[in-house]
């Protein structure tokens, strides 16, 4: 009895909603969090002489925290490796985001938290530990699962026993097949 038969006719089906549901829970709340840490987190007011009016000075998240936009680019980016790996690493890989993601939830959470002097907009770092949150829930849900859910094909892959070694002829689907076993077309 193969795999496939023994997971029962649902199961490879539930293994690839995962990954997808995982994967757009993971860019959504990283991307969010990437966009809150752009926008006005704190204005300031420098008063200035009389007749002048105060000059308005605002500072977005990631002036404030300048490691946060940061981390939040490398969670996004690796949502896209989570794509491309497979197994142990798969589950490897989503503990790493898991960590980031929360350190981006964990700056959100700094944002409200501190007594930064001016006006304080609360929604942006809301949205940051928001956005940060969903991503270490999508995670948590590959380090937990990310070991069973689907992976690319093997047409993406170089296989092994491919033969590589100098192109034999010289026209152009024969460097293409060179480069399709693995061999430099260019060595002669």
């Amino acid at each position: 009895m193969s795999a496939r038969e023994e997971a029962g006719p649902g199961q490879p089906r539930t293994g690839r909603r995962e990954l997808v549901y995982a994967v757009l829970l993971g860019v959504a709340g990283a991307g969010l969090s990437m966009w809150a840490v752009t926008r006005a987190w704190v204005v300031e007011l420098e008063p200035r002489p009389a007749p002048l009016p105060p000059v308005r000075a605002a500072r977005t998240g990631a002036q404030l925290l300048p490691w946060l936009p940061a981390l939040a680019l490398v969670t996004l980016a690796g949502w896209g490796a989570v794509l491309a790996t497979r197994g142990r690493v798969r589950r490897l890989l989503g503990g790493v985001l898991t960590g980031l993601a929360a350190v981006v939830a964990a700056g959100g959470g700094y944002g409200l938290l501190a007594g930064f002097s001016g006006a304080v907009s609360r929604q942006w770092p809301l949205l940051c530990l928001l956005g940060g949150g969903c991503a270490a829930v999508a995670g948590v849900l590959t380090a937990a699962r990310g070991d069973r859910w689907s992976v690319m094909g093997a047409r993406y892959e170089r296989s092994a026993g491919a033969a590589t070694g100098p192109v034999s002829g010289r026209s152009t689907g024969d460097a293409w097949d060179a480069l399709d076993r693995g061999a430099d077309p260019t060595d002669d």
